[in-house]
């Protein structure tokens, strides 16, 4: 038995165990079956709710261009990209069920009633069957809300938050993304042998439940190892110029400023920190260091120079298949599709995007349904491979995904603008994996399917 069945727990629907490589009971594949927005004609239409303003606009618009994609080799255009990596056979470039797949697009612009309201209009006004994207745990954690009690799939884009596939975790919703005890579990060993177990951190973190478990997960793995935390600021998700935020870090007894910020914010709470001389200062005899947990190539674009020596946790490097071998196979095709289409590598929320629009397309093609509770069965306790992260489970417990994760470090002399990170080491999936009761995700119920009928 591998160590991810040992993960899997059995569901019994109508008096039938369901597992891997079993027959799905008929009610989940009778055509008399009815559920919401089943696509009556030749077309199926997908939803593509992604922040295309507001501070994490940058990864919403890479979040489309790997949607656009991945409808693309669904429907047999391109090189096929990841198909022709993905361990699972059964899609064939013919659409999805021999449906050709179509999609709509909107902006949640990184606000959680803006995103529900654009999901909404998706689902009953354009037929929507599936909604992905997302840049913001508190925009995914609304809009799974929303398409639990609509009875659609919800595949979440890039969320971090525990909260996701904790507290607020949804029997139609699933998570690829990693989270943040991920992060914590795998950066603090990385981070005491690089800056040594006697620290003193201080947090600022963005208000929202992102920041409040990213910061909670890195403070528990830290403290685990001998650090101490002095202070812990919250921090506007609007806020633009971090200066006030800065000020008081040099006085406060700190010799570490952990940024429990993304995206737009990141960029500028770094570069505040920069301009405040914290890179050059000591304090408490040791030389002051700075850690964002979580960043992309993408905001290290933004933050410039400034990233160089910082080191954080990433989902999935475009880089991995060629620095670390055939573990991270389907990197190089992905970057290959994704470069000659757009002229850059991917970044970490695209591949996310691409790979949660494939597996949705493969679940419902093992099911031979897009019954949303045919959906659920076909992607509990799947285990996969061929999609950049090496061997990957979508655990039935909780629906998050177990992989390795990706710790980094910002390049002090990049080639090129688009190879700013690079990869210190890849912590095994073992060693980021939890329970599924662990205090961080305690609450919260998966409850059942809703098909929306």
């Amino acid at each position: 038995m591998s160590k991810f069945q040992l993960n899997r727990r059995s569901l019994i629907k109508s008096g039938v165990a369901v597992g891997a490589g079993l027959a799905l009971p008929t009610i989940f594949t009778s055509s008399a079956r009815a559920y919401l927005n089943e696509p009556k004609g030749d077309t199926v239409t997908l939803g593509f709710n992604v922040p295309q303003s507001g501070p994490y606009a940058d990864e919403g618009a890479d979040e489309l261009r790997a949607f656009e994609l991945a409808v693309e080799h669904l429907n047999g255009g391109g090189d096929g990209g990841m198909l022709n990596t993905f361990s699972s056979k059964v899609l064939d470039g013919t659409g999805i069920l021999g449906k050709k797949v179509g999609f709509v697009s909107g902006d949640t612009q990184t606000k959680s009633d803006a995103a529900r309201a654009s999901a909404k209009s998706m689902i009953e006004k354009d037929g929507a069957i599936m909604i992905s994207g997302g840049s913001s745990s508190g925009v995914a954690v609304a809009v799974q809300a929303l398409c639990q009690e609509a009875g659609i799939i919800f595949m979440a884009g890039l969320t971090h938050a525990n909260d996701t596939t904790g507290k607020d975790k949804k029997a139609n919703g699933f998570r690829h993304f990693f989270n943040s005890y991920m992060s914590g579990a795998a950066l603090a060993p990385i981070l005491a042998k690089e800056y040594g177990a006697d620290r003193k951190a201080y947090h600022l973190t963005a208000d929202y439940n992102w920041g409040y478990t990213t910061e909670q997960a890195v403070r528990e793995s830290t403290e685990a190892l001998g650090w101490e935390t002095v202070n812990s600021v919250l921090t506007p998700l609007t806020q633009t110029d971090f200066s006030s935020y800065i000020a008081p870090v040099l006085n406060s007894g700190a010799d570490v400023l952990v940024l429990n910020h993304y995206g737009g914010n990141m960029v500028n709470s770094l570069t505040n920190a920069v301009q405040f001389g914290l890179r050059q200062a000591e304090a408490n005899g040791k030389k002051f260091e700075i850690v964002v947990p979580l960043y992309s190539e993408l905001m290290a674009r933004g933050a410039g120079k400034n990233i160089a020596g910082i080191l954080g946790s990433q989902n999935w490097d475009w880089k991995l298949e060629n620095e670390l071998g055939a573990r991270y196979s389907g990197t190089n095709a992905f970057v290959k599709s994704f470069g000659e289409k757009y002229g850059f590598p991917p970044s970490q929320a695209a591949h996310t995007c691409y790979v949660q629009t494939m597996l949705y397309a493969d679940a419902v093609t093992r099911a031979k349904s897009f019954d949303p509770c045919a959906v659920v069965e076909a992607l509990e306790g799947f285990e996969f491979d061929g999609m950049g992260n090496g061997p990957t489970l979508y655990r039935a417990d909780d629906h998050q995904c177990f992989k390795d994760v990706v710790v980094v470090r910002g390049k002090e002399n990049p080639e090129n603008e688009f190879d700013l990170v690079e990869i210190v080491e890849v912590t095994p999936v073992e060693q980021v994996t939890y329970a599924p009761d662990h205090p961080q995700f305690a609450g919260g119920d998966l409850g059942a399917c809703n098909s929306g009928a």
